[in-house]
């Protein structure tokens, strides 16, 4: 199981006991959660750079990093 399944169970348990513990409405309490958890996660954005990530890439450029600087955006970044 993931770590985001384990997320979803979690909220999901704790949107039925919210609700009375009503049976029968599982997948109810499962889709909402699910919804929940993966919106707040989208949600979540690191701060731009290559020491802000994880593992960054090897190759790391200027391009790279504005690009990197700009995303979200719509626009690449202006030397692309």
């Amino acid at each position: 199981m993931t770590d985001i399944d384990q997320m979803i169970r979690k909220r999901a348990y704790q949107l039925w006991e919210e609700a009375g513990r009503p049976e029968g409405r599982s997948e109810e309490f499962w889709f909402h959660a699910q919804a929940e958890v993966h919106t707040r996660r989208a949600a979540e954005v690191r701060t731009a750079g290559r020491k802000e990530m994880t593992a960054p890439p090897k190759d790391w450029d200027i391009v790279d990093e504005q690009s990197d600087e700009s995303f979200p955006a719509s626009d690449p970044p202006g030397n692309y």
